[in-house]
Protein backbone atom coordinates (compact mmCIF):
# COMPACT_ATOMS: atom_id res chain seq x y z
CA UNK A 1 0.00 0.00 0.00
CA UNK A 2 2.66 2.30 0.79
CA UNK A 3 4.46 1.72 -2.57
CA UNK A 4 0.88 2.74 -4.21
CA UNK A 5 1.25 5.94 -2.06
CA UNK A 6 4.72 6.42 -3.31
CA UNK A 7 4.05 5.91 -7.12
CA UNK A 8 1.12 7.72 -6.88
CA UNK A 9 3.43 10.69 -5.49
CA UNK A 10 5.92 10.33 -8.13
CA UNK A 11 3.33 10.04 -10.63
CA UNK A 12 1.89 13.50 -9.35
CA UNK A 13 4.82 15.31 -9.66
CA UNK A 14 5.91 13.86 -12.77
CA UNK A 15 2.84 15.06 -14.44
CA UNK A 16 3.24 18.68 -12.73
CA UNK A 17 6.77 19.05 -13.72
CA UNK A 18 5.35 17.63 -17.55
CA UNK A 19 2.57 20.07 -16.88
CA UNK A 20 4.71 22.92 -16.07
CA UNK A 21 6.93 22.81 -18.93
CA UNK A 22 4.19 22.50 -21.00
CA UNK A 23 2.57 25.68 -20.08
CA UNK A 24 5.72 27.77 -19.45
CA UNK A 25 5.97 27.06 -23.21
CA UNK A 26 3.00 27.95 -24.26
CA UNK A 27 3.05 31.26 -22.33
CA UNK A 28 6.54 31.80 -23.53
CA UNK A 29 4.95 31.05 -27.37
CA UNK A 30 2.18 33.26 -27.22
CA UNK A 31 3.61 35.88 -25.53
CA UNK A 32 4.27 39.14 -27.40
CA UNK A 33 8.08 39.08 -27.83
CA UNK A 34 10.73 39.48 -29.86
CA UNK A 35 12.66 36.14 -30.77
CA UNK A 36 15.81 36.80 -28.47
CA UNK A 37 13.49 37.48 -26.03
CA UNK A 38 11.39 34.56 -26.10
CA UNK A 39 14.59 32.62 -26.85
CA UNK A 40 16.51 33.63 -23.75
CA UNK A 41 12.83 33.20 -21.24
CA UNK A 42 12.85 29.99 -22.74
CA UNK A 43 16.69 28.78 -21.73
CA UNK A 44 15.69 30.62 -18.02
CA UNK A 45 12.20 28.30 -18.23
CA UNK A 46 14.17 25.46 -18.99
CA UNK A 47 17.18 26.28 -16.53
CA UNK A 48 14.46 26.86 -13.68
CA UNK A 49 12.79 23.20 -14.68
CA UNK A 50 16.31 21.69 -15.17
CA UNK A 51 16.89 22.79 -11.58
CA UNK A 52 13.54 21.59 -9.74
CA UNK A 53 14.14 18.12 -11.49
CA UNK A 54 17.45 18.02 -9.68
CA UNK A 55 16.07 18.69 -6.78
CA UNK A 56 13.65 16.47 -7.17
CA UNK A 57 15.76 13.66 -8.03
CA UNK A 58 18.22 14.09 -5.41
CA UNK A 59 15.32 14.26 -2.44
CA UNK A 60 14.31 11.13 -4.28
CA UNK A 61 18.05 9.17 -3.89
CA UNK A 62 18.17 10.27 -0.04
CA UNK A 63 14.45 8.93 0.23
CA UNK A 64 15.66 5.80 -1.33
CA UNK A 65 18.87 5.51 1.05
CA UNK A 66 16.87 6.33 3.75
CA UNK A 67 14.59 3.09 3.18
CA UNK A 68 17.42 0.72 2.64
CA UNK A 69 18.88 1.58 5.73
CA UNK A 70 15.61 1.07 7.28
CA UNK A 71 15.50 -2.27 5.28
CA UNK A 72 18.65 -3.36 6.29
CA UNK A 73 18.40 -2.61 9.63
CA UNK A 74 15.15 -4.43 9.32
CA UNK A 75 16.66 -7.33 7.87
CA UNK A 76 19.33 -7.72 10.56
CA UNK A 77 16.68 -7.08 13.46
CA UNK A 78 14.60 -10.19 12.19
CA UNK A 79 17.92 -12.62 11.41
CA UNK A 80 19.07 -11.46 14.89
CA UNK A 81 15.69 -12.72 16.36
CA UNK A 82 15.54 -15.78 13.86
CA UNK A 83 18.82 -17.01 15.46
CA UNK A 84 18.05 -16.04 18.99
CA UNK A 85 14.26 -18.34 18.63
CA UNK A 86 16.92 -21.30 16.94
CA UNK A 87 19.26 -21.24 19.80
CA UNK A 88 16.10 -21.25 22.23
CA UNK A 89 14.85 -24.31 20.19
CA UNK A 90 18.51 -25.84 19.91
CA UNK A 91 18.61 -25.36 23.80
CA UNK A 92 15.03 -26.53 24.19
CA UNK A 93 15.47 -29.67 22.34
CA UNK A 94 18.98 -30.30 23.82
CA UNK A 95 17.47 -29.99 27.21
CA UNK A 96 14.45 -32.72 25.92
CA UNK A 97 16.86 -35.02 24.88
CA UNK A 98 18.87 -35.37 28.15
CA UNK A 99 15.96 -35.69 30.07
CA UNK A 100 14.86 -38.66 28.05
CA UNK A 101 18.67 -40.35 28.50
CA UNK A 102 18.23 -39.72 31.97
CA UNK A 103 15.01 -41.62 32.05
CA UNK A 104 16.25 -44.37 30.11
CA UNK A 105 19.36 -44.90 32.00
CA UNK A 106 17.10 -44.68 35.73
CA UNK A 107 14.78 -46.84 33.60
CA UNK A 108 17.42 -49.57 32.49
Amino acid sequence: MADDNNGMAKGLIIGFIAGSIVGAAIALLYAPKSGKELRADIREKASDILDDAREYTERAKAKAVEIINEGKEKAASLIDDARRRANDIMDDAERILKDARNREEKNA
